[in-house]
């Protein structure tokens, strides 16, 4: 990488690049050509629920450093963790994206989308417009109370799992094995596929 400065430039923002930053951007380009796979959850159950969910695929497609590889189907399910008929039900989906962003960078992206489509954090297990989890991120496992990895529940929630399933067959939760032996062990009650419904992959 190499930066050029013309003599007596007449642009005062214009300052010479000191060689430690340069070699950081060096690195970070070498890193592009390596791009980490992550899974990523989306749910909605308040207001337009379908185009609040494409609106954030196409959010987080927007993000330098992210590429969409694959959107499942849609699936509504019940609300988690609240009494039953106490809130909407959500539509729920999973998108599989290459990234060269670390995880902590992806986190700030993912909040960045929700905070986008007014997502309150008022209640636990509360409706919402959006919520956006990083739900595994290539191979990594660690207990990082800001993020962990995989999503401590994700194992054991069907509206994850079920339409991760569809779109990767073969794929692996880290630290639990396969995701197609994972749906043998919980109920797919109350995730219904909805057909008629579709996420665009963005171009």
């Amino acid at each position: 990488m190499t930066f050029s400065f013309t003599e007596g430039h007449s642009d005062p923002t214009v300052q010479p690049v000191p060689a430690s930053v340069v070699r950081q951007v060096d690195a970070a380009d070498t890193t592009l050509s390596n791009p980490r796979r992550a899974v990523i959850s989306l749910g909605s159950n308040l207001g337009n629920r379908l185009e609040t969910l494409q609106g954030a695929i196409d959010a987080l497609e927007d993000t330098p450093g992210v590429r969409i590889k694959a959107v499942s189907p849609v699936y509504e399910t019940e609300p988690w963790g609240v009494e039953p008929g106490s809130q909407p039900s959500y539509f729920n989906a999973v998108v599989v994206l290459k990234t060269t962003l670390p995880p902590s960078s992806l986190l700030e992206r993912a909040h960045a989308v929700e905070e986008a489509f007014h997502r309150v954090r008022e209640e636990r297990w509360g409706a919402r417009t959006i919520d956006v989890d990083i739900v595994a991120y290539a191979d990594v496992v660690s207990d990082d109370p800001v993020l962990t990895l995989p999503h401590p529940r994700a194992h054991e929630r069907a509206f994850v799992l079920v339409p991760w399933h569809d779109v990767d067959p073969e794929a692996q939760l880290p630290g639990h094995g396969p995701v197609a032996v994972l749906l043998d062990d919980i109920t797919r009650d109350g995730v219904e596929p909805r057909k008629d419904l579709e996420l665009r992959l963005p171009e």
